[in-house]
């Protein structure tokens, strides 16, 4: 099986003209499997392949090309090969790519999370393959999720107390899934939410595939005081609720798990909720699929997870594509 990177951060299967969160002009197919930065392909105007909220959601964040919507589930048939999708739980529309071909069967994650974020399609995943093409973002055993039950209540119970004491909450978290997920699970409060200009034109996608985002408008410098605030990180420097006296920052994200956030960015919590799976679901996603050789992505090092896979005997390898991570 001959794997080539395809411009910035993608994957190129010369033998089967397929790329993967890249674009290639000799491929077929161009498979988008979210639409986050890093997995859209840099060329805008490329012919791509991808569900229908991940081409609604690329849509707004303005790719202009040809886009073929695929369906969960349903069977893409080519020359030497064919595929499906399933859904990845990492955010709206997001899927992994399963082929099978003469070759074996082949799983490509994008970036995925099990269990599966709330607002989202969920997760699933076929029972085994013979090779896995992962993701290991958090590729450290001090990556361990709390239940997300736990999570949505630190959520929720920061923004009550915050409230209850006279203080706006601000809620820090990327603009597509993770600032939708927060407001998912804000949304039982019932409390007015305001979310960055950045963030509010995907919400719509969201709230047409069903999705309750609860209460809430387009961020407003003059009148957000009092309000539930949802922003990304940089917001804040660029002057974001800089005219609210009382406000407590909440910093959501997988990386949150690092005690050291709290002080680089001088927030009041730090809570871990990541739209990626963490080290341990990792290793047992792995040990469970069984696969022949497992490829490694989008690692900050892979070598404490090639260390587990060694130990459970799976033969992987090392893909070194540039990552930019969206947690």
């Amino acid at each position: 099986m001959k794997i080539q990177k395809a411009g910035y951060h993608g994957i190129y299967f010369p033998e089967w003209n397929l790329c993967l969160d890249g674009y290639h002009p000799d491929a077929k197919f161009n498979f988008v499997s979210h639409a986050h930065a890093d997995h859209m392909p840099r060329n805008r105007k490329a012919k791509v392949h991808a569900t229908g909220a991940t081409v609604e959601l690329m849509r707004q964040r303005g790719f202009a090309g040809e886009a073929i919507t695929l369906k969960f589930g349903e069977w893409v048939e080519s020359d030497s090969y064919r595929f499906r999708l399933f859904p990845a739980g990492h955010i709206l529309g997001s899927a992994m790519l399963y082929l099978e071909s003469e070759e074996g069967s082949l799983l490509y994650t994008g970036d995925y999370r099990t269990p599966p974020s709330p607002a989202s399609e969920g997760f699933e995943a076929p029972k085994n393959v013979d090779y896995l093409i992962t993701e290991a973002t958090f590729a450290l055993p001090i990556y361990k999720w709390k239940s997300h039950d736990v999570l949505a209540d630190q959520v929720r119970g920061f923004a009550s107390n915050s409230l209850d004491e006279g203080y706006t909450p601000v809620f820090l978290g990327y603009n597509l899934g993770k600032a939708q997920e927060l407001m998912h699970l804000l949304a039982p409060l019932g409390h007015p939410m305001m979310i960055h200009g950045a963030g509010y034109k995907l919400c719509s996608v969201y709230t047409r595939h069903g999705f309750d985002l609860g209460n809430f408008t387009a961020y407003n410098h003059d009148t957000c005081e009092g309000n539930i605030l949802i922003a990304p990180s940089s917001a804040l420097s660029n002057g974001f609720a800089s005219n609210v006296p009382k406000k407590r920052i909440a910093y959501c994200s997988g990386w949150a798990a690092n005690e050291s956030r709290r002080t680089q960015l001088t927030v009041d919590k730090l809570i871990p909720l990541s739209d990626h799976l963490d080290f341990f679901e990792l290793i047992r996603f792995c040990e469970k699929l069984s696969p022949k050789k497992v490829y490694i992505t989008h690692t900050p090092n892979p070598d404490v997870v090639r260390h587990y896979l060694d130990e459970l005997g799976i033969e992987n390898g090392y893909l070194d594509l540039e990552r930019e991570t969206e947690d």
